[in-house]
């Protein structure tokens, strides 16, 4: 898995790497790994046209040096300095290769608007907040022009450790992080802001991540798979309560991504109407039909090594007590939809879990979870969502553009493989069988929420590309 920093980190981890290498040393990797991804997107350098967004600081003196590399190789360098405190020695380099340098005048547009290439420097990973003028002014500049646009390890207006985004940020190509992976650009809104995040080895000794983003090899290598020896038992056997006469498609999209998942066998339990529309449809799945709210029926429709409650379920009392048992139950259990509608009324539920617990709100449910504001979780994703496990005690998985799965000790895993796309009605059931799967299998709840939102986010990809347009739920099935 790939590891996520926030900015005290990085700086810490610099801090004995700068006081034991020659004064500019680090800067130097920096900037030569920097202008030469600029090469690349510019080429052929000589005779283009380059625009240098200088901060104070290292980030400034990383896109000057950058800016003087390309300046030696022809290209017309402009910088545009946005502080009273340039980087000394970068500001000269720059000029010496024949870059010019000037303070913003307020009338950067004209000079973005002939640029073929923008590196942008202002703000390093130290900044946080609203970005102020002229650097507002300026970030809304180049998201106006066609130029390639590369960011010095974070985006202006990114905040590096949490991907907040306050206000007017620059929205990158690409950015050229040094160091290490920051937190900010793989979480949403900052990742959105980050384009293709490339990331270049400077020699940090940095400790054991708290956040981490899961990539192909990792799901490959958790991923449950049959031995010589498995039977149904062993491979996992999912119980699926959802659905309801008002929403049947629920329980159908629900059990189809588990059934796509692989475990050994799924029981759906349910009323007539959905028990109905899965016999159907899903022939691979064991069916019982219960009356509405018949807890004792549940519990006797068999063996189960987890269970999946709510989509489409209801919020009545009777939908409640079959949330009760299943949380009471021995094994374990994960909650969407209707059932986190239920637990938010009524957070004491949570606490009769004997066994792990996965939640998968939507931002909007986990706003009713937690009083919090919906529009601030959107902002704050990785907070929102860390703090949610701590507090109640479960994982919860937030689902989202970027998918952030939180424990309660803090630890994070996050998903990037998705696409928008798979923000169409019944998707978060299809999520929840595939999570649900995995529990069953033998995975825990860290490793089942991960797991399962890369594989529901490849799934969209998949489907989108099959039909190159808007997708269903029953696409991502398939």
């Amino acid at each position: 898995m790939r590891s996520a920093y926030d900015a005290d980190t990085i700086r810490a981890a610099e801090r004995p790497l700068l006081e034991s290498l020659p004064d500019g040393t680090l800067m130097q990797r920096a900037a030569c790994a920097l202008a030469r991804r600029c090469a690349q997107l510019v080429a052929p350098v000589y005779g283009s046209r380059v625009v240098v967004l200088v901060g104070s600081g290292g980030n400034g003196g990383d896109a000057m040096y950058a800016g003087a590399n390309l300046a030696r190789r022809g290209a017309r360098v402009d910088a545009v300095l946005l502080t009273d405190k340039p980087h000394e020695s970068a500001l000269k380099a720059l000029r010496e290769a024949g870059g010019r340098a000037h303070r913003a005048s307020g009338d950067e547009a004209a000079l973005l608007a002939h640029a073929d290439l923008v590196i942008d420097g202002m703000v390093g990973i130290g900044g946080t907040g609203a970005l102020r003028e002229p650097m507002a002014l300026v970030a809304r500049a180049v998201g106006d022009c066609d130029a390639i646009v590369v960011a010095v390890d974070v985006p202006s207006g990114v905040d590096a450790s949490t991907g907040t985004v306050a206000g007017t940020a620059v929205r990158a190509d690409v950015t050229v992080t040094f160091g290490a992976l920051k937190v900010g650009l793989v979480v949403d809104p900052g990742a959105s802001y980050a384009g293709l995040v490339e990331c270049v080895e400077i020699g940090l000794d940095l400790p054991m991540a708290t956040t981490t983003v899961v990539d192909a090899a990792d799901v490959a290598a958790l991923l449950p798979e049959p031995s010589t020896e498995s039977d149904k038992y062993r491979r996992g056997v999912l119980g699926i309560v959802a659905g309801s006469d008002v929403y049947p498609g629920a329980a159908l999209l629900s059990v189809g991504g588990a059934l796509g998942t692989g475990p050994g066998m799924v029981r759906f339990v349910g009323t007539y109407g959905p028990a109905h529309v899965v016999r159907l449809r899903w022939p691979e799945a064991v069916v019982t039909q219960i009356d509405t709210g018949d807890v004792e029926a549940m519990r006797a429709a068999g063996r189960v090594q987890a269970w999946v409650v709510g989509p489409g379920l209801g919020t009545g009392p009777e939908a409640r007590s079959l949330v009760e048992a299943a949380l009471a139950s021995d094994v374990p259990v994960l909650l969407d939809a209707d059932a986190i509608t239920i637990v938010a009324a009524a957070p004491h539920l949570l606490g009769k879990a004997g066994h792990p617990t996965l939640l998968t709100p939507h931002a909007g449910e986990l706003a009713r979870l937690t009083g919090a504001d919906r529009e601030w979780i959107e902002a704050h994703r990785l907070e929102a969502a860390r703090e949610a496990a701590r507090s109640l005690g479960v994982t919860v998985l937030l689902k989202g553009s970027t998918t952030v799965v939180a424990e309660p000790d803090g630890s994070v895993r996050v998903n990037t493989v998705s696409t928008s796309y798979l923000a169409t009605a019944g998707s978060g059931d299809v999520l929840s069988g595939v999570c649900g799967a995995l529990l069953a299998g033998g995975l825990n709840a860290l490793d089942s929420g991960s797991v399962g939102a890369f594989l529901h986010g490849f799934a969209g990809l998949i489907a989108s590309g099959d039909v190159a347009g808007p997708i269903t739920a029953m696409d991502v099935v398939a």
